[in-house]
């Protein structure tokens, strides 16, 4: 029986877009479910404009934290290591008026420690984030 109205010898040349249609409809439900988690979640970082200093904080009343490139951090000039940095952090922001954090690190800094000190600052409750280039770095 190889179809309506057509003999048994004759090969089959109607194309059943049928189960194809059904697939097609399928995948396009399933990637309907899955692009909202798709998206990355990030840390929204401030972008350096000639004018931001006007009428808010001067950068000194903000919390200034330096990455070296052996890996040092430094809160507002005090020298910290992974024990300290989130107490230090935490009374820096105490003290900051905006709740803005300056991270200032080198090209060659491992991204690993940036990130974790960006998040590290989100989570403490900095209000505000900004990447700074580090003097003297390429």
């Amino acid at each position: 029986m190889a179809g309506a109205g057509q003999p048994d010898d004759e090969p089959i040349t109607a194309i059943n877009v049928t189960p194809l249609v059904d697939v097609c409809l399928v995948l396009v439900i399933i990637f309907m479910a899955v692009a909202p988690m798709a998206v990355t979640l990030g840390i929204k970082v401030l972008e350096s404009r000639a004018s931001t200093a006007e009428g808010k904080a001067s950068a000194d009343e903000n919390v200034r934290v330096k990455i070296a490139l052996d890996g040092t951090v430094t809160v507002d000039g005090l020298k910290t290591d992974g024990l300290t940095f989130r107490r230090v952090l935490v009374d820096a922001l105490a003290r900051s008026k905006d709740g803005l954090v300056i991270v200032s690190a080198d090209a060659r800094n491992k991204v690993g420690l940036v990130v974790d000190v960006l998040d590290q600052s989100k989570q403490l409750g900095a209000k505000k984030l900004a990447l700074m280039k580090a003097e003297g770095g390429r």
